[in-house]
């Protein structure tokens, strides 16, 4: 945003408030670190889209004298200011440091968005906002306790992606067009029109005929450009391919531009169009069958997208593919076990972002589409997927075709408990046959199956479904959890 809007806004303040702290000179680093946690925790409480540290202005008059501080230019120890403030501020919480003149003043304008699900801390201390005065969260409790109520009721995609734009500043940034397309809309007559139905999907929010905040869901679906919107710009998809089985050699890399809603089939058309594929002698014809099931792809990037942890600054969703495996990282701990994502009813962070992209038939309404994955991995007799919390992320690795004796017997004992899931919520049971399928084992190699079976059971992964019976050749398996 245009710092000297900003500036101009605050201006029409009456004094100092929670949200907002005046200064004329410079400040010690840890004061300023202090500031940046009271002002996130108090925006937050005030539901401000942004709290501010602005030098050169004095605190009582607010007159404009101009400051002599340097924000980019001062360095703590060997480490820039604004580096340190990053590491040292927990959660990570985005910021902006704007430098401008104001009648040919120097300003500078330290922007801190509002914390959004946990208070934020300065080293080992949260701090708020008294009125004008910068205090310990601990010192007050109410204040605390009111925070975590807030936050266990707002949600990500409410949030302020850019705030107090024009009509025209929308219309430039949203792809209105594209929203009435993808969503099957007649396209109505007139500005104030095309704005009043943005405003009712909450895409944006209306403060006057000439001023609006563009949501957080409304830039994640709809944005013409993701980079346009700092504290979004992170969040688009970014695909990278490698020349072998690890990261030493990039061949090529891909960072979405336009939002989710709009992006996502050309997101899915250029990961495609990068995957090995094989010719296919048919009855009639030869055919191109990739290695990897599209819809595999589709459920597993869209799971990435929906399901991320949007407050978790610095990183987003990604799709590595490599020469033997394709891995697909979000942020975020997932809700649910990974060892359950079958059977237990999806979770959401993110419910208004689900719901517009279930309505758009990105994503499924009854469930997380990981039944399909496992059905497709299956049709391929490609090895399991892996489910994997890496740090606070969530990483799910596809395989690229193996011969049983290609793989170990961590991928056979995966497959078979997978299998078994798949079996258990299709209202079947695994069995040695329908493993031997599963694998392509031929009859008369039955004890194959049979020894994964008992190494998947030994791995506590399976029991038998009717443990009393003494026919091991036609004997049934569940997963632990049926």
């Amino acid at each position: 945003m245009n710092p000297n809007i900003i500036l101009k806004r605050l201006l029409t303040l009456a004094h100092e408030n929670e949200w907002v702290e005046w200064k004329v000179n410079n400040s010690p680093p840890q004061e300023i670190g202090e500031y940046l946690s009271a002002l996130a925790n108090s925006a937050a409480l005030h539901s401000k889209e942004a709290g501010y540290i602005v030098w050169g202005i004095h605190d009582q008059t607010r007159e404009v004298i101009g400051t002599t501080f340097k924000p980019h230019q001062e360095k703590v120890g060997n480490e820039e200011l604004e580096n340190w403030l990053i590491t040292q501020l927990m959660p990570q919480v985005h910021f902006s440091i704007y430098e401008c003149t104001f009648n040919d003043k120097n300003i500078v304008i330290f922007e801190v968005l509002p914390a959004s699900h946990v208070p934020i801390r300065f080293k080992d201390m949260e701090y708020i906002r008294v009125g004008s005065y910068k205090k310990k969260l601990k010192d007050h409790p109410e204040k605390e306790r009111e925070l975590w109520n807030l936050f266990s009721h707002i949600s990500f995609e409410t949030g302020i992606a850019r705030s107090h734009v024009t009509a025209d500043d929308v219309l430039s940034l949203i792809d209105y067009a594209g929203y009435f397309d993808i969503t099957k809309q007649t396209f109505p007559d007139g500005r104030t029109a095309i704005l009043d139905r943005l405003t009712s999907e909450n895409l944006i929010v209306k403060h006057s005929p000439d001023s609006f905040d563009i949501t957080n869901l409304g830039a994640l679906l709809f944005a013409k450009d993701l980079q346009k919107f700092d504290r979004l710009a992170r969040k688009a998809l970014r695909v990278v391919i490698y020349k072998s089985d690890n990261r030493v050699n990039t061949v090529r890399e891909q960072m979405g531009t336009k939002g989710y809603a709009l992006g996502y089939e050309g997101a899915m058309q250029f990961i495609n169009s990068q995957l090995p594929q094989n010719e296919h002698i048919g009855q009639a014809l030869r055919r191109e069958v990739r290695d990897y099931p599209e819809i595999a792809i589709r459920e597993l990037v869209t799971n990435a997208l929906i399901h991320q942890d949007f407050n978790m600054t610095g990183t987003g969703p990604m799709v590595e593919i490599f020469s033997d495996r394709i891995e697909i990282t979000n942020p975020g701990e997932p809700l649910v076990d990974t060892m359950r994502f079958l059977d237990n009813p999806p979770r959401s962070r993110n419910e208004a972002l689900a719901k517009f992209m279930r309505r758009l038939n990105i994503c499924e309404e009854r469930g997380s589409g990981i039944d399909k994955v496992f059905e497709a991995v299956e049709l391929f007799q490609l090895p399991a997927p892996d489910f994997q919390e890496i740090g606070e992320h969530l990483r799910v690795v596809l395989f690229a075709p193996k011969t049983f004796r290609e793989m170990d017997k961590s991928d056979r004992v995966r497959a078979c408990y997978q299998h078994t899931a798949l079996q258990w919520v299709s209202n079947n049971q695994m069995s040695n046959t329908s493993l031997r399928k599963r694998f392509g084992i031929s009859d008369e190699n039955a004890s194959q199956a049979s020894r994964i079976i008992k190494e998947t059971t030994e791995a506590k992964l399976i029991k038998e479904y009717d443990p009393d019976s003494k026919s091991r050749k036609h004997a049934r398996y569940v997963p632990f959890w049926a």
